[in-house]
């Protein structure tokens, strides 16, 4: 086949310990009955599915220690000087009155808690402490158990028809590199050298890849179930001895599984080239980082043989392999990747999951592939070109509106109905309310905020005003700034957003309640920060109609968009449209990219998007006085609003 080239004391035990834990048993019965892969099992273990399982994260998960401008690059917050902050902040709003605020009178020109359950983003061997707690109430832990395992078992008991690809799959981009014969001499341009291809295996590893299994694949194509945030598959064909000599060893070295295409006619044998043997091959197969795919018997062309043949070259094939090596045979590899209709009926007969092929011309991930007997794959020297493109899918809808304010702080690029999107996630949310108007990136520096996208509304009146339209309440400076009496009336209805340390609300605003600090905390004691967005684009997951824009103006037209919200992990998540899209569609796009919830922020010119001191749109947008901004989680509450250094 040709190629184109990862101090405590002792407490005496409950005597209602048994009975109490009854309320536990159904999950853990159905936990024991459900035949879920182990990489499953460790990831809801871990709190992590969809969120990476091996690997660990990149340097996106760091917070800048620095001004954009200096020369020394941006270290991690764990390897930074200690920030000197106060151990007793606590955070008090203010109420300003209405006639200290400057400008209130101005018009109208912009165009237009729960906490996470114990546990949940933490392994569970750390968490022994709490695991005496759980013991004494295991309510908490059930809780979690629901949530996580609930949308898990709802995605495995409904897979798509076979051999059809989930749509929620679709979403994902996984590549699956193909290799063909590795050896210290190249003999034609898509060998590889071992020294090359443990370079390929070092970059997988430095860009915080996780090469998976094809068993975890086709559950992934099947039911939408997230991958890892960054996914790999690694192919071999053909069964060359230099995958026994270089190949295996150095996926062991790295814990790295691949899949290896078998034509039984080669194996033991000196046909072509160098080739495995069967002891070679059976000490393979017993190793659980190695999956043995079928590549017919011969490594004919499927095409192009009659229906005895191919009928041989699909089921005796699997019936050799599962004899000489004890093992089920799952899936098949098409030889030079050619198939036609005929030969994939040969190959469903003959009870093969999924199938893999390659294109000559197009480089494809697998979630665009036709279906799951002709997944497509990319030749190996494609591999840095595609890399950094890697993403596990969207996570599933919970059942739950829990929260998760602890995880790394990530950028995704997600192209999603042809609209390419740039998504930021992780942390914790704060809004910032400046004193006039700034670039993103400016106000940022202020803080430490690792990203942030313009946040409200506000009067364009005035070049330097940072009145915003409606009321605004930001932890910046603790002052609650009412909106404009007279004009409050018209944003009835619009999302109003209320932040809180453990959880976010989007509630609907009504100027006789909500222009008053009084009135917000009436609806959240614990909120900081409060401001009122356009209009909702996904609600309680599910992308909102036409008719629930209500007047809000040209709310349909191609623009730039600018939003944020929840997604279905509980992380807040920033991001912008890098391509003009009108807000209902926007909608669909952010319910598929996985937002349980999300709000429509300043769009248009204002539209605007930082990460680590840098703009990440491609223009200059307006200048802002408000940002809804990401911190990481290992900033201390009083630490926030300290300059980068």
């Amino acid at each position: 086949m040709k190629s184109s080239r990862r101090d405590s004391s002792s407490t005496p035990a409950s005597p209602s310990l048994s009975k109490s834990w009854r309320f536990l048993l159904p999950f853990l019965g159905l936990l024991l009955a459900v035949p879920l892969p182990a990489w499953l099992w460790w990831s809801m273990v871990n709190g992590s599915v969809g969120q990476g399982r091996t690997g660990g994260t990149t340097a996106l998960a760091t917070a800048p220690t620095q001004a954009p401008g200096d020369s020394a690059p941006p270290l991690p917050v764990s390897s930074a000087v200690p920030l000197q902050c106060p151990a007793n902040f606590a955070f008090a709003a203010k109420a300003v009155q209405p006639d200290s605020s400057p400008e209130q009178n101005s018009q109208p020109q912009s165009d237009t808690g729960n906490p996470q359950p114990p546990g949940l983003a933490t392994p569970l061997v750390k968490r022994l402490p709490q695991l005496a707690t759980w013991l004494e109430q295991p309510q908490p832990i059930a809780a979690a158990i629901a949530a996580n395992l609930g949308p898990v078992l709802a995605a495995q008991f409904s897979p798509q028809p076979f051999p059809e690809i989930s749509q929620r799959a679709r979403q994902a981009r996984v590549p699956i590199m193909m290799y063909h014969d590795i050896l210290p001499e190249k003999q034609v341009f898509f060998d590889v050298t071992p020294a090359e291809f443990e370079a390929d295996l070092q970059l997988i590893r430095d860009q915080g890849l996780t090469p998976i299994n094809l068993d975890q694949l086709v559950t992934h194509l099947t039911t939408g179930l997230p991958l890892p945030a960054k996914p790999i598959l690694l192919s071999f064909d053909d069964g060359y001895a230099g995958h026994y000599e270089y190949v295996y060893p150095l996926l062991k070295k790295y814990g790295y599984p691949g899949v290896f295409a078998i034509y039984p006619d080669k194996v033991g044998t000196k046909k072509g080239r160098s080739s495995l043997t069967w002891e070679q091959l059976r000490q393979m197969a017993a190793d659980p980082l190695v999956t043995i795919a079928s590549h017919s018997v011969s490594h004919a062309v499927l095409t192009q043989v009659d229906e005895a043949q191919l009928e041989k070259e699909a089921v005796e094939s699997k019936r050799i392999l599962e004899q000489e090596l004890g093992i089920p045979i799952n899936h098949f590899v098409y030889p030079e990747g050619k198939y036609n209709e005929r030969v994939q009926d040969w190959v469903k007969q003959a009870g093969y999951h999924s199938a893999l092929t390659m294109d000559d011309l197009e480089n494809r991930f697998a979630g665009q592939s036709k279906d799951l007997l002709s997944i497509d794959r990319i030749g190996q020297s494609q591999l840095e070109t595609i890399i950094e493109q890697a993403y596990g899918g969207p996570p599933l809808p919970g059942w739950n509106n829990t929260f998760n304010f602890s995880a790394p702080i990530e950028v995704n690029r997600p192209t999603i109905n042809e609209i390419p999107l740039i998504l930021i996630s992780g942390g914790r949310p704060i809004t910032i309310h400046a004193d006039s108007r700034y670039q993103v990136p400016e106000i940022l520096a202020k803080t430490q905020a690792v990203a942030g996208v313009d946040g409200g509304f506000f009067s364009l009146e005035f070049l330097d005003s940072n009145v915003m339209i409606g009321p605004v309440l930001s932890q910046k400076n603790g002052q609650f700034v009412p909106g404009n009496a007279s004009e409050n009336p018209r944003l009835n209805g619009r999302p109003l957003v209320l932040i809180s340390p453990t959880g976010v609300r989007f509630i609907p605003f009504d100027a006789s309640k909500h222009n008053s600090l009084e009135g917000i905390q009436a609806e959240d004691p614990g909120a900081t920060d409060a401001f009122v967005a356009a209009a909702w684009l996904v609600k309680q997951n599910q992308p909102q109609p036409e008719q629930s824009f209500g007047n809000l103006f040209d709310f349909n037209a191609a623009r730039h968009r600018a939003f944020w919200g929840i997604n279905q992990n509980g992380q807040p998540t920033i991001g912008v449209s890098t391509e003009p899209v009108g807000s209902v569609e926007l909608g669909e796009i952010l319910y598929k990219a996985g937002f349980r919830d999300a709000v429509m922020l300043d769009s248009g010119a204002s539209t605007s998007l930082a990460y680590q001191g840098e703009s990440l749109v491609g223009y200059t947008p307006r200048p802002v006085p408000h940002v809804v901004a990401l911190v990481p989680a290992e900033v201390p509450q009083g630490c926030i609003f300290q300059a980068q250094k």
